[in-house]
């Protein structure tokens, strides 16, 4: 007897063992669901995928701080819910619900006597409750097939469960929805979101542990959602921050990839049921069809005599006869067998003891291959997570509902056994979902809600960096003005954009030749050049140089020991490279600000960066480094021009390209000089040809001409900087001011509590902080804005994936406006020199130089585009400078000197 049984439990077993599956088959499941994943999100994948990786368009997960009260309406089956949502942050969720009953004749009627009968009932659960009184917002569980392309709108796919109301497929259900609550004069309802009731499960667990970024149901059906990051959706614009995923895993397999694990009673399910081919994964795993694969393989083991002496009954053989509660209270029935004696009695059998217990490994083996399965995908799921999140740990909670999991404490003991061997990487912990399709819908919709106020606050701090076309026109307007101002001699005393001569009256033509030095001194190291000029398309200009430290004695002493050390440099120099008894010409760049007089004569009006040597202030500074190298014994170099670094940027892209006849400078300052006509040039004698205006634009605005486009936070940066009231263009513009305009901004943001929670770290409430580099690592940040948080830890600042999204927001603004203002002073510029011109249409290039713009990811390409709106009858051409101060300086020299006569050591 004892030997009968053991043959029989191993024939059961054998029978059993295709459900069994090994190590290796889970895993070939867990990359399978990967793959298919990668290829759903894929606009255009290689191979098609069999999951269709559905956008939900909710954005952000819960904070726990969401408050208000709200409404959800619940239509998934042959009755319906409409619950009532308060919810506390503090007190947590308070739920009021009523479900009304949906007659066939309306399931089977118009789409439009269907939606009348939801609002009409909508009015009365209102009406009843006394909550007529005020406007709510709504969330919309529709469990049917739905492809959603906004928060707030979706398109239903087909009918199921019994429903045929014509008119709905094809159709957006929120606008139908919408249209009756309208025809039902229910006026205090708005619809906000449409809701998955997988995302539902999500949403609400993750209003508990705002950690929770995965959803996952196994019930009657199964399905999981995760928060993926948006530059991974292809099919959805944008790259910023993350948007939860329907993955709709059910179908992975109905391409037949699953076949291998597949049994004979998996596909007598499938041929049976509704949609052959179809849900394939679903099939093998959720309560919709676990009894009937319970019962289908029971009636195999009875048919080989293994079961209940060979018998069947017309009840065993009935479908759907064994539920899927069934098979869950048999496996957990910790008393014995006699959960699994009383449903085959039930079904008409006369059970042994030996049949009830095959009957619970049956029951045991269905459910732990479900149990793997469900761990296979949620595995590719969180192994993807840990991979984009780049988190070491991987930590992440799943929220999760459904009968299956709930009802069923060995399945949970089976799934995660199985995900730690899967997904051995990360750190998972389950979260059971209370009313996903209730509360969770109701929290999408708080989080909808508090995402739409926020955005309307945002909107309104943000609008004043706004910059239209016919805000960027007047300003293009205002500066051409100022220019005028600044040439006419009565009016330039007073002028704001100086637009002072810089004596020099040619750009370079490619027959420059020569050697020539060049000194650049414009801070604490100072560089001393020797630039050989040869033929332009051989060897051209080449460079050598080598830079020098000014001790703190010399930049703070007198303008003699400055100077002295200065000629001592260039004679170091000249000894290393072999340029003794060689008199050179040199170019002198002076970035201090100075009145030029002539091509060699300028006189500083102060010094700044921490200069303060005495005796230089309203001298010439040509003439001090003259009398230096007369002390110092050195006639081996002859100073020929005073150099601007902007002009020396025009001139060094002026060399490559014979069409720069503008420089700009945007880096740590901005400024900007172009070609102008002599005769426009009223300061000086002569009408003849062109001289380079240093504009000296920075200043464009002290006068008060841009108030209406300075913000708030602008003239909160003006008041704490080391010039109130001056520079104000500039203070909009460049590099040294930007980082702190974003701080400003940020500030405001927090103090609203948009962002970072409302709490201000330390560092973010320190001035100069933020630097304007943070600006163009921000901007360049993509997938996952890795580097965003990276900065905001680096401030003490905890932020959430909205934080950061928004952060990059805040930084693309204030950088997006700064090129366009820029871009409006460029276009001023190049209009000018057409109209000068009388030409309807101009080809020009500008000689740029600046670490903003040839550092920043955007800054380059708005500046462009801003032109090319705003001076659309000039073709404008942007060259990236090589050296403005030194190489400009040393061409100025050549030009210099070709243009006087003068001759330098041929080339």
């Amino acid at each position: 007897m004892a030997n009968a049984q053991q043959l029989a439990r191993e024939e059961v077993q054998k029978c059993l063992q295709p459900l069994f599956l090994t190590q290796k088959q889970l895993e070939a499941v867990r990359d399978l669901m990967a793959v298919n994943m990668e290829r759903g999100l894929k606009a255009e994948p290689d191979h098609p995928s069999t999951l269709r990786m559905l956008p939900t368009y909710v954005r952000s997960t819960p904070l726990g701080t969401e408050c208000g009260e709200f409404l959800v309406l619940d239509l998934g089956g042959a009755k319906f819910r409409i619950v009532y949502v308060k919810l506390d942050g503090l007190r947590g969720v308070e739920m009021d619900n009523e479900e009304y009953e949906i007659t066939e004749d309306i399931m089977t009627g118009t789409g439009q006597k269907l939606f009348d009968h939801v609002a009409e009932c909508l009015g009365r659960f209102l009406e009843k409750r006394n909550l007529k009184h005020r406007i709510f917002p709504l969330g919309f569980t529709f469990s049917f097939p739905c492809q959603q392309s906004q928060l707030d709108k979706s398109v239903l796919i087909s009918w199921t469960k019994g429903f045929h109301c014509s008119g709905v497929e094809g159709q957006d259900v929120v606008q139908l929805l919408k249209d009756a609550i309208h025809r039902q004069e229910v006026h205090n309802v708005d619809v906000i979101a449409i809701v998955n009731d997988t995302v539902g499960t999500m949403m609400s667990c993750g209003y508990k542990d705002h950690s929770c970024e995965v959803g996952f149901i196994v019930g009657t059906g199964t399905n999981v959602c995760y928060m993926e990051e948006m530059g991974n959706v292809e099919s959805v614009e944008g790259d910023e921050g993350k948007m939860c995923i329907n993955v709709e895993w059910g179908s992975l397999g109905d391409n037949g990839e699953l076949r291998e694990i597949e049994t004979e009673y998996d596909c007598q399910i499938d041929q049976t049921s509704h949609a052959p081919g179809k849900q394939r994964f679903d099939k093998m795993i959720s309560g919709l069809y676990m009894g009937e694969i319970v019962r289908q393989i029971i009636i195999k083991l009875a048919n080989k005599g293994l079961l209940f002496g060979g018998i069947t009954t017309p009840q065993l053989l009935t479908k759907e006869a064994i539920q899927t509660h069934d098979v869950s209270d048999i496996e957990n029935d910790t008393s014995g067998l006699g959960k699994a004696k009383t449903l085959l009695v039930s079904l008409g059998l006369k059970p042994t003891n030996q049949d009830c217990d095959l009957v619970k490994d049956v029951c045991s083996a269905v459910c732990t291959r479900s149990a793997k399965l469900c761990a296979a995908g949620l595995a590719a799921v969180a192994n993807r997570i840990k991979n984009t999140h780049h988190d070491p740990m991987g930590h992440m909670t799943v929220g999760v509902d459904g009968s299956v999991y709930k009802t069923n404490p060995k399945f949970s003991e089976h799934l995660n056994q199985t995900l730690k061997e899967l997904a051995p990487g990360c750190q998972i912990k389950f979260l059971v979902s209370e009313d996903g399709s209730g509360k969770g819908t109701a929290i999408v919709t708080a989080v909808a809600q508090r995402l739409a106020d926020q955005r309307q606050l945002i909107d309104k701090i943000l609008e004043p960096f706004v910059m239209t076309q016919a805000k960027l026109k007047e300003i293009q307007k205002r500066m051409r003005n100022e220019m005028e101002i600044g040439l006419q001699k009565c009016t330039q005393p007073a002028a704001i954009v100086k637009m002072l001569p810089t004596f020099v009256r040619a750009t370079p033509n490619g027959t420059e030749r020569g050697e020539f030095l060049a000194l650049d001194l414009g801070g604490t190291n100072f560089r001393v050049l020797y630039t050989h000029v040869g033929v332009k398309n051989e060897r051209g200009v080449q460079i050598k140089s080598k830079t020098f430290a000014l001790p703190t004695e010399k930049i703070q002493g007198t303008g003699e020991e400055l100077f002295d050390h200065i000629v001592n440099c260039i004679t170091e120099f000249q000894k290393e490279n072999n340029l003794q008894g060689k008199r050179l010409p040199l170019g002198f760049t002076f970035s201090f600000p100075c009145k030029q007089n002539s091509l060699d004569q300028g006189i500083l009006i102060s010094w700044t960066k921490g200069f303060s040597a005495s005796g230089c202030v309203g001298e010439d500074v040509v003439r001090l480094l003259r009398e230096a190298a007369v002390r110092k014994q050195n006639a081996d170099f002859y100073v020929i021009a005073l150099v601007n670094d902007t002009v020396g940027t025009m001139m060094s892209c002026g060399y490559d390209d014979p069409a720069c006849e503008v420089g700009l400078i945007v880096g740590t300052g901005t400024n900007a000089c172009y070609m102008e006509e002599m005769k426009n040039v009223e300061l000086l004698d002569g009408d003849d040809g062109l001289m380079c205006i240093n504009m000296e634009w920075g200043a464009f605005g002290d006068n008060g001409c841009l108030n209406d486009i300075i913000t708030s936070f602008d003239q909160d940066v003006d008041n704490h900087s080391i010039n109130p009231g001056k520079q104000r263009y500039e203070k909009m513009i460049s590099g040294m001011y930007l980082g702190e305009i974003v701080r400003q901004v940020l500030i405001k943001l927090t103090q609203e509590k948009v962002l970072f929670g409302g709490r201000i770290s330390d560092k973010l409430n320190t001035r100069g902080l933020f630097p304007t580099k943070f600006l163009s690592s921000i901007e360049s940040d993509t997938l996952g804005l890795l580097q965003v948080r990276s900065i905001l830890d680096e401030l003490g600042l905890k932020s959430t994936c909205d934080d950061t999204v928004l952060v990059k927001e805040v930084c693309t603004i204030v950088s997006k406006r700064a090129a366009q203002l820029c871009a409006s002073g460029i276009a001023a510029v190049v209009e000018k020199i057409r109209e000068n011109r009388g030409l309807e249409h101009l080809g020009i290039t500008v000689g740029v130089d600046g670490t903003l713009y040839k550092l920043h990811p955007h800054f380059a390409g708005v500046v462009k585009t801003t032109v090319k709106m705003l001076a659309p009858e000039c073709e404008v051409t942007f060259h990236l400078s090589e050296d403005g101060s030194g190489k400009g300086a040393a061409l100025i020299t050549a030009v210099a000197c070709r243009v006087a006569g003068a001759e330098p050591l041929p080339a």
